[in-house]
């Protein structure tokens, strides 16, 4: 096997066993109905939870409008004012574009990102979807693949995207571990069979609880629509959470997860 000095690095490294995964919807850095801008105290709650890889939806890559409104708007983009110095590597999928600016799905992860694409699953009208692939170098294993979702809201949609999520899963080498985490709006419970039969994933608070969690709306939880899924790897401790400061710094509450390898 002819490996690349970094690679020898991350098989030289101590195996790493368990790592800690956070899925949270930020809203753009916004509270529910856009009533406050909130993005410094997201990031410390974030930090808080040091996990080891951080999905993000909804979050800006760009916003001049914003940024000269508000006076603690970030220099940086959000995602990497989230990372800030605690998460070494970043990657970003722009999904919409428009005048003022842009946003999509961010990955921040402790982990050297190897490489990483954005799969562009929009379907049809204003909707613009993606799936934001990263390969990580995590010691101990040859490939590690993180997605960040956020699917569409219509149902028809949705069924074509986990298609699509299906197929980019079944390409990746059959025994790396994957995680696919974010926002599935999937509230009519669709999607664990499409990716378990599509793609063998199993997601982590069925697999503890016997359903997936309930995420939305923050303050009283009464949809399911994020998700954590695995394949070839296992996971505890699932936590919703969604007390204070969480329930005020989002429409989501987000999701933290121990993933086993």
């Amino acid at each position: 096997m002819n490996l690349q000095s970094s690679q020898l690095d991350a098989h030289l490294a101590s195996s790493v066993h368990s790592l800690k995964v956070l899925t949270v919807n930020t809203h753009k850095g916004f509270t529910l109905f856009n009533r406050r801008f909130i993005l410094p105290e997201l990031r410390d709650a974030v930090r808080s939870i040091s996990a080891d890889i951080v999905f993000l939806q909804e979050v800006h890559g760009t916003h001049e409008k914003h940024a000269l409104r508000f006076p603690d708007w970030p220099a940086t983009s959000q995602y990497e004012f989230l990372a800030d110095s605690m998460w070494s590597d970043f990657a970003y999928g722009r999904n919409a574009v428009y005048q003022d600016g842009d946003h999509g799905n961010a990955l921040l992860s402790k982990f050297p990102i190897l490489r990483y694409q954005n799969l562009d699953v929009s379907i049809s009208g204003p909707e613009r979807r993606g799936l934001l692939h990263c390969e990580l170098q995590v010691p101990g294993h040859d490939a590690f693949h993180a997605i960040c979702v956020h699917l569409g809201l219509r149902e028809a949609h949705r069924q074509q995207q986990l298609g699509l999520l299906c197929e980019l899963i079944s390409s990746l080498p059959p025994d790396a571990p994957v995680v696919v985490a974010g926002d599935f709006n999937d509230w009519r419970l669709k999607a664990s069979p499409v990716l378990e039969r599509g793609a063998n994933m199993h997601e982590a608070f069925a697999r503890e609880h016997g359903i997936v969690a309930r995420s939305f709306p923050a303050h009283w939880p009464l949809l399911r629509l994020d998700r954590v899924y695995v394949r070839n790897a296992t996971t505890r401790n699932p936590q919703v959470l969604s007390n204070r400061p969480w329930s005020h710094l989002s429409d989501h509450v987000p999701l933290a997860v121990e993933i086993h390898l």
